[in-house]
């Protein structure tokens, strides 16, 4: 039995569109009802359960008259506007059947990489979680963008998960757990538990999901490396597996979380924001912030990318272009030109003593490995 799934108190279950949909026909009422029977059993345990649910695109595909998932964007944005009703709709019928109440929770990239919005999402969820509320969250694709857009809803389940301090992520696939080669040869085999991602650095991922979809199995070991960096385990299995799973029996994939987890601050900066430009770092900069975790100095970087303001995220950047480090940077770009390359004491004597600072502080700085 696994006792940190049936015993975790907060989880957070992503399932995916070609998990909820018939063949990209539109909604399995069925498949629907599966999940909130998992849900109910969960919270009758006494956990509470938020649900980021895909599947609003290919219930919108139907009602249209399209026979898969649209490639234009525009075309995507008016399939979900259509389905994002009959998703919700779906949801809060199921749940009406055990007397719980469901809300639609509608993200865009912006609510998570800004922490204003971020704070604002992060107290709307913890008040519907209060009042014993199912959230039902799903990326906004009527007014998503290719520039602002999660991209898939397995790294928006983990930034949720992130956001409000889950026990346990769950992505529902329909793969029953992860294998040690695509799960279609013959010779592949099932992987119960994994303590440390880099024990699966080597295995062949399959791409892209299914034609409903966006994900696959690569999304979802990223947002495992999210999602367990926060102090969250997480656990991967099917559809069909989900309520045995929950209950502690051994199906999917269990992803043990990190013990020595990062600050909610540093997971912010590595995970949700999303980076303004580039400071290239000198080797010694690069040492120095590796080994020595110090603040960033203008002395150790030797030129920038991309136009920012102070109080903005940047990347941190070798020589070779290799992202080292994230973080909130103190200056704006427009300044930095005649900063670069010189210390601290020579930039205060030439320019100020509101110069005799850190470009970003080791305080607001986060390591990417």
């Amino acid at each position: 039995m696994r006792n940190e799934v049936s015993s975790a108190k907060r989880i957070v279950i992503k399932i995916g569109s070609s998990s909820l949909t018939d063949s990209g026909a539109g909604l399995d009422a069925t498949a629907v009802d599966r999940l909130v029977d998992a849900v109910a059993a969960a919270r009758k345990r006494g956990a509470e359960v938020l649900v980021v649910s895909s599947g609003a695109i290919a219930a919108g595909l139907a009602p249209l008259g399209l026979q898969s998932r649209p490639k234009d964007l525009s075309t995507q944005q008016a399939a979900a506007s259509v389905g994002q009703g009959l998703l919700i709709h779906r949801y809060t019928e199921s749940f009406a059947r055990y007397g719980i109440t469901a809300s639609q929770v509608l993200l865009t990239t912006t609510d998570v990489v800004r922490r204003s919005h971020y704070s604002n999402a992060q107290r709307a969820l913890f008040k519907l979680i209060s009042l014993g509320v199912v959230p039902v969250i799903n990326e906004n694709d009527t007014v998503g963008t290719s520039e602002i857009r999660f991209g898939d809803n397995d790294r928006l389940a983990a930034l949720v998960s992130l956001l409000i301090q889950a026990d346990l992520l769950v992505i529902v696939s329909d793969v029953d757990a992860l294998y040690d080669a695509p799960p279609s040869e013959s010779d592949s085999k099932k992987i119960s538990e994994v303590r440390d991602l880099a024990e699966i650095a080597e295995i062949k991922l399959g791409g892209a999901g299914t034609g409903v979809g966006s994900g696959g199995m690569v999304t979802k070991i990223d947002a495992a490396k999210i999602a367990t960096s926060a102090g969250t385990a997480m656990l991967l299995t099917s559809a069909n597996d989900l309520s045995n799973a929950l209950a502690g029996q051994e199906y999917g994939t269990y992803f043990h979380a990190k013990e020595n987890r990062n600050s909610a601050r540093a997971l912010w900066l590595a995970h949700a924001s999303t980076s303004s430009g580039k400071l290239v770092l000198d080797d010694g900069a690069v040492k120095a912030i590796l080994e020595r975790n110090v603040s960033l100095l203008p002395a150790g970087v030797t030129s920038l990318e991309g136009s920012f303001d102070a109080g903005e995220t940047v990347d941190l950047v070798d020589n070779h272009g290799k992202v080292i480090a994230r973080g909130i940077v103190n200056f704006d770009s427009d300044e930095l030109p005649k900063m670069l390359g010189r210390s601290t004491k020579e930039l205060a004597a030439a320019l100020g003593p509101e110069f005799e600072r850190e470009l970003v502080h080791r305080d607001d700085l986060v390591i990417i490995n």
